[in-house]
């Protein structure tokens, strides 16, 4: 018995508790059938470690990381369909974190902007993945369709236990590093006077965001990552006065999309992924009208007691 399955075993009880009480017509069934809990349980994890990863993608100027990486993985679960294998995000997080260790590398060493690697590895990899599928005469199926656009559905006991090593050791090590990794981010050249390894710790994150990034492709698929690992933390950039309160608020609104982005989609018939990254799209443009608002009013009231 895997970690995922473990926690799931231990959860169950509570989802099933809770199951009776939740609306809609389908909506309950993520609480009381497994298939269903696995793909819920899947979402919450990869949620609130995506959360806090998400705020230090922000602050290092590394939002496009995730798609980037969520491309790359693509080409590795291509590889292991093709190879025949039984869980082919196995082969997408070898390709990821190899690639995240190399984008890095060519920034730091200024081979390379940052967007300039991201955008070659990006587009190679997902072309990679098209050609090899191709060749190999299996097309884009309804599951390769999954990987692209998310299907929590087409999670196995197998891919929840991947994903919760991924989400439990990613959050973990973030909790560990995380003065160090903010040091790092701010001012580089002060941390490493202050013998911080900057490189070890810019590394050490490089892989970090790669394995989360694999852990999210069958939740939001690889051409919708970003709906979960920025948009949540941009949207709580917005409102936040402290980083601290940014991480608290991304949490947040990384839930109400899921939660809320689940729901429509069982209702309404829809992709999963696809209604969660819509449902925090939405989030993020009423929460940046309703700023927009409050600043416009905020400046003609200064204006008008000015006048006065």
């Amino acid at each position: 018995m895997g970690i995922g399955v473990a926690i799931l075993d231990m959860m169950s009880p509570y989802l099933e508790y809770i199951g009776p009480i939740m609306p809609g017509e389908i909506f309950p069934y993520f609480f009381t059938m497994e298939m269903f809990q696995r793909a819920l349980l899947s979402a919450i994890m990869v949620t609130i470690v995506s959360g806090f990863l998400g705020a230090f993608l922000l602050i290092r100027n590394l939002a496009l990381i995730g798609d980037g990486l969520a491309h790359v993985s693509f080409g590795g679960v291509a590889v292991g369909i093709v190879l025949g294998a039984t869980s082919p995000l196995y082969y997408a997080l070898l390709f990821s974190a190899i690639s995240s260790i190399i984008i890095y590398e060519l920034q730091s060493r200024e081979i390379l902007t940052g967007d300039a690697s991201i955008a070659i590895f990006l587009t190679g990899m997902l072309a990679f993945g098209l050609v090899i599928l191709r060749y190999s005469g299996g097309g884009i199926t309804v599951d390769i369709e999954g990987y692209l656009f998310g299907n929590l559905l087409l999670i196995d006991s197998q891919d929840l236990d991947l994903i919760a090593a991924i989400s439990i050791f990613s959050l973990l090590t973030l909790m560990m590093i995380h003065s160090v990794l903010l040091a790092t981010t701010i001012d580089p050249l002060a941390a490493q006077i202050q013998g911080i390894p900057v490189r070890g710790i810019g590394l050490i994150f490089s892989v970090i965001t790669a394995m989360v990034v694999v852990s999210m492709v069958q939740v939001v698929g690889t051409l919708l990552v970003t709906a979960l690992l920025v948009t949540p933390a941009a949207t709580a950039q917005l409102i936040g006065r402290s980083f601290r309160s940014c991480l608290v608020l991304t949490q947040i609104f990384g839930f109400s999309s899921v939660i809320l982005g689940l729901y429509l989609s069982a209702e309404m018939d829809t992709g999963t992924g696809s209604m969660i990254a819509l449902v925090s799209a939405m989030i993020f443009a009423a929460v940046a009208i309703s700023k927009m608002i409050t600043s416009y009013t905020s400046a003609m009231r200064i204006h008008s007691l000015n006048e006065a």
